[in-house]
């Protein structure tokens, strides 16, 4: 039974992760802050057995650690690891203060470096190393920040593993969702800007569900992806690769600022 590491396993991408992979056999160990959430995971997976639930702050420097200790007693071996835990609402650089910008970048990138580091030794031929990251690591993007260093700087940190541990026949690459249904991001349909921004410049009749992010994530998990290494997968409806407006949008009448 081969064995996974995901953050943020309690709900969303994550959780949704964590059940397509245990459907094709592997053991999950869940990692996030909330035990609530974890208990969640625990009853989605529905065998005590295949689970490990451990809940962790990642920004401590000692968690990654001990989530591979713990792994590793219960388990024996770690086959494939998660980076999905993450933080949304980014301000833009001028409104980003040094708290907010250490948050993002803990979060984001510090906890998955350490993660990553401490888990690569424990790596055989065969495993698989999965960050999620964004579109906003491929294209700039308006209020993205801190959120868009972060999410650049794992994309590059991803791309030197897959040079790096590649010969060992270890395989790193990133999935960069678009804006998915979770419930971190449900909330700002609320706004209409934010949802006319996105839903009327994406090619495709729906916005991704997190089962659409996860089932990417765990084919990269599987062997039928072996040779797929060093890349971003960008699942999105088409919106970062195209300049898409719905016939909405260009049968709207132009009003000027002032007229607004």
């Amino acid at each position: 039974m081969k064995v996974a590491i995901i953050t943020g396993a309690g709900s969303g991408i994550g959780l949704a992760t964590a059940k397509i992979l245990h459907g094709e056999g592997f053991a999950i160990v869940g990692v996030g802050r909330s035990k609530e959430k974890l208990a969640t995971l625990e009853a989605g997976i529905g065998n005590p057995d295949h689970v490990l639930a451990i809940s962790a702050d990642l920004t401590d420097p000692a968690a990654p650690g001990m989530i591979v200790a713990q792994t590793l007693e219960r388990f024996g071996r770690i086959d494939a690891l998660v980076n999905n835990a993450g933080v949304g609402s980014p301000k833009p650089l001028d409104e980003t203060d040094d708290p907010t910008l250490d948050s993002f970048l803990d979060i984001m990138l510090v906890a998955p470096f350490r993660l990553c580091r401490d888990v690569i030794p424990h790596l055989t031929e065969g495993a698989s190393v999965v960050n999620v990251t964004s579109t906003f690591a491929h294209i700039g993007g308006r209020r993205g920040g801190a959120y868009s260093a972060a999410k650049g700087g794992l994309k590059s940190l991803t791309e030197h593993m897959a040079c790096e541990y590649g010969p060992r026949g270890i395989r790193s690459n990133c999935v960069a969702p678009g804006v998915t249904m979770t419930d971190m991001v449900a909330h700002r349909f609320d706004d209409e800007a934010f949802k006319r921004n996105n839903v009327e410049t994406t090619p495709y009749p729906r916005l991704a569900q997190p089962e659409d992010v996860a089932s990417v994530i765990a084919f990269l998990c599987l062997p039928g992806s072996e040779m797929i290494n060093g890349q971003s997968i960008v699942v999105d409806g088409g919106w970062t690769a195209t300049k898409y407006l719905s016939p909405r949008v260009t049968r709207t009448k132009w009003i000027e600022p002032d007229e607004a």
